[in-house]
């Protein structure tokens, strides 16, 4: 008898499991990640232009809970919160209060969609506007959001959910990044660029580096995918990967060797790896060139040796881990019609790139101009180059980044922005459309800061404590333009501090201070963190070097120049400034608010008609 009930269980077991990846295949859930250290809790997605649908799985038989938050935090975040119970499923909208406190939403946005549990698992699909126009909801959006999570083993009560206690955590996504599909043949050749049992330490994050040498190929070849290969079980402890090219002159004895990434004692070669040529991070699932591109290899001006670095995420501290993970590249003698390039735009990383402490909100632009593309784009491609990707990034000061774009002073709409940046997931975004970018058009990478937790003055350079500003563009065909930068000129920084003389010749670096006297035999950078700043000052002097003369780098392969490079010149006027594109919900608030203006020049008409009637 209990082997005939056995059986039976078994059965319905298994076909309930049939039923969701049924669901699933249909829904086409194009993204996945797990989202917590132990994969007890997996997570995956897919949306189309108005609606995003998810699917939970998570180890448990009581309520899963779900939210979007600005910052990762539990406060003013967007929840739902569901379940089966007693064999139905159930999903409530929530929201928390600035004091964290849950409260059931009067508007309930999200739609069950299908639930189930087993003896182990409950699975939840739901699915939701991408803007519900609801206060208490996060806009979905292509910035990165920080995606809450928890369970629990209990169903919610009447009470509603208990507290969910060590199950939860947050990850840094991007839920509506495009993708382009993979389509690689079996017989596809590749090769790995791959860390051989790297001791992870026990420490929350470890960046590790080490220098690869690309395979000889017999003649030009195209690589048309990277993807990663993160080793089986360390799915959250590889947060992000980049890969960099390097100097094609290195000491090949360096190769194969590995070390801590920014250490003090890194192998020099390691400095020479700047321009970053893949990016993924976790959730991402590698890039994929349009089918039209391809990077090349094999030819004298293509990469030869590259820098993989991988960020290790070791929240619990693990002890004795070992990772040997790492990246595939999918190659083909089928030579696509474009060559891919990448372009590093932004701020000069130096220390002439500074940032007050104490601050808000601090912004730095880095000016690829109009005069670096003009002379750049005419000599080489006078039709322009297409982009087709962006990756944005800086460092831990780093909270928001727009990568705009100018033409004939009236700004397009950016090229990317994240308005929500995370350090810790940085990936290329695909554009929705191409963007040609022409000769004397003008790109400005603007990074917003915030310093208020900080005491010393924030410098350009690779330290996490340091800081960046840069984008890299993906784009064909590829031109010989490796970086198109800028610094502001550091004379009017140092006189907003009141110095007056720095001491000739230069012999040091940093420099060193000659007067005023409070100044004298220190360095520039002493200097700076020496004067007493405060919220108004740092205000002030963000204000003088956005209008500061700067210098520009307009550099190519290897070391070689533009004849551009290193002219000082005036940041460009801007005549207009573009608006960001109407959401669902703001074309309903300005319809609102144009039907108010209405009613209210109507009633005005009225009074003017009776008043006078009455009389």
């Amino acid at each position: 008898m209990s082997s005939t009930r056995e059986r039976v269980c078994a059965l319905v077991f298994f076909a309930t499991l049939r039923l969701c990846a049924t669901f699933s295949s249909k829904t086409g859930f194009r993204h996945s990640t797990i989202l917590d250290a132990h994969g007890k809790y997996k997570l995956r997605w897919t949306y189309d232009e108005t609606t995003i649908t998810f699917q939970t799985e998570v180890e448990t038989n009581g309520y899963i809970g779900f939210g979007l938050s600005t910052n990762g935090a539990m406060a003013l975040s967007d929840i739902v919160i569901g379940g089966v119970e007693k064999g139905k499923p159930y999903l409530q909208d929530y929201f928390a209060d600035p004091n964290r406190k849950v409260h059931r939403d009067a508007q309930q946005n999200y739609r069950l969609e299908y639930g189930m549990e087993n003896k182990t698992h409950t699975v939840l699909v739901f699915s939701r506007d991408l803007y519900t126009c609801d206060r208490n909801d996060k806009d979905i959006t292509e910035d990165t959001v920080r995606v809450i999570w928890a369970y629990h083993s209990d169903d919610v009560g009447r009470s509603g959910p208990r507290y969910h206690g060590v199950n939860r955590g947050r990850k840094s996504l991007r839920l509506l990044n495009p993708t382009i599909a993979a389509n690689i043949s079996s017989d596809t050749a590749f090769f790995t660029l791959q860390n051989l049992n790297v001791p992870v330490p026990s420490k929350d994050t470890t960046y590790w580096c080490q220098l690869f040498k690309i395979p000889q190929v017999p003649k030009k070849h195209h690589i048309t995918r990277i993807e990663p290969l993160i080793q089986r079980g360390h799915e959250n402890l590889v947060h992000h990967i980049l890969l960099y090219q390097c100097d094609s002159n290195l000491n090949e004895s360096e190769l194969d060797l590995g070390h801590e990434c920014y250490h003090p004692n890194m192998p020099d070669s390691f400095l020479t790896c700047e321009t970053v040529v893949f990016a993924w991070a976790i959730g991402g699932e590698g890039l994929t060139y349009p089918q039209h591109v391809g990077l090349s290899i094999g030819t004298p001006i293509d990469p030869v040796y590259v820098l993989m670095e991988v960020h290790y995420d070791n929240p619990d501290l693990q002890e004795g881990v070992i990772d040997s993970s790492g990246l595939r590249l999918f190659h083909t003698p089928l030579l696509r019609r474009y060559d891919a390039g990448v372009i590093e735009i932004g701020v000069w990383v130096s220390l002439y790139h500074m940032l007050p402490p104490g601050l808000q909100e601090y912004i730095s632009e880095g000016h690829c101009t109009q005069e670096c593309l003009r002379e750049s784009l005419d000599h080489e491609m006078p039709s322009g180059v297409r982009v087709f990707a962006v990756l944005m990034h800086s460092h831990l000061a780093g909270r928001a980044i727009r990568t705009r774009h100018f033409r004939n002073q009236d700004e397009l709409q950016p090229l990317a922005r994240d308005d929500h940046f995370d350090f810790n997931f940085q990936e290329f975004q695909y554009l929705k459309e191409e963007r040609l970018v022409l000769p004397g058009d003008n790109l400005i990478t603007e990074c917003k800061y915030n310093t208020k937790g900080r005491s010393n003055m924030t410098w350009g350079g690779l330290s996490t404590r340091d800081e960046m500003c840069l984008s890299y563009l993906l784009y064909y065909p590829r031109i010989n333009l490796a970086r198109c930068e800028s610094l502001p000129e550091i004379n009017g920084q140092l006189k907003f501090i009141g110095v007056k003389e720095i001491q000739v010749p230069v012999t040091t670096w940093p420099f060193i201070i000659k007067s005023p006297k409070k100044y004298t035999n220190l360095t520039f950078t002493e200097a700076m963190d020496k004067f007493k700043w405060s919220k108004k000052r740092g205000k002030a002097f963000n204000e003088m070097v956005l209008q500061l003369p700067m210098n520009v780098r307009c550099s190519k392969r290897g070391q070689d120049e533009w004849s551009i490079q290193g002219v000082i010149v005036s940041p460009p006027e801007i005549k207009s400034e573009a608006r960001p594109p109407l959401t669902p919900c703001s074309k309903a608030s300005e319809a609102h608010r144009r039907g108010i203006l209405l009613l209210v020049l109507c009633s005005v008409c009225l009074v003017r008609i009776w008043i006078p009637l009455s009389l």
